[in-house]
C-alpha cells in the first residue's frame, strides 16, 4: 500500500550496510557467506580479516580495502555498480 506520502530513501553513505559507500570503516554489507572458499562473497575479505577487523591498524584496513576494490568481485561492489548505473 503506497499512499504516495512516503519519501524515497536517499542513500547518502550513512547506511554502510545497504550501500557500497567509501565512507564506512568496514567493507561488511551484512551478507556473510563463504561457500567453497575462505573469502566472504559479500565483502571480499578473508575469514581472518573479518574476524580480526576490529584489531587491524588503519594501514592494515587500507591494504584490505585496496585489495578488495582491485578485485571488485564481492557483492559490495556489484551492488555499487548497479546503483551507479541507475543514477
Amino acid at each position: 500500500m503506497n499512499s504516495g506520502s512516503q519519501k524515497p530513501i536517499i542513500q547518502d553513505g550513512s547506511h554502510s550496510l545497504s550501500t557500497g559507500d567509501d565512507a564506512s570503516d568496514s567493507p561488511c554489507i551484512g551478507v556473510c557467506t563463504t561457500l567453497y572458499d575462505e573469502i566472504c562473497q559479500g565483502c571480499g575479505r578473508t575469514l581472518d580479516e573479518v574476524s580480526n577487523w576490529v584489531f587491524f591498524s588503519q594501514d592494515e584496513k587500507d591494504a584490505v580495502w585496496q585489495r578488495i576494490r582491485a578485485d571488485g568481485t564481492a557483492m559490495r561492489f556489484q551492488r555499487q555498480a548497479k546503483e551507479d548505473k541507475l543514477v
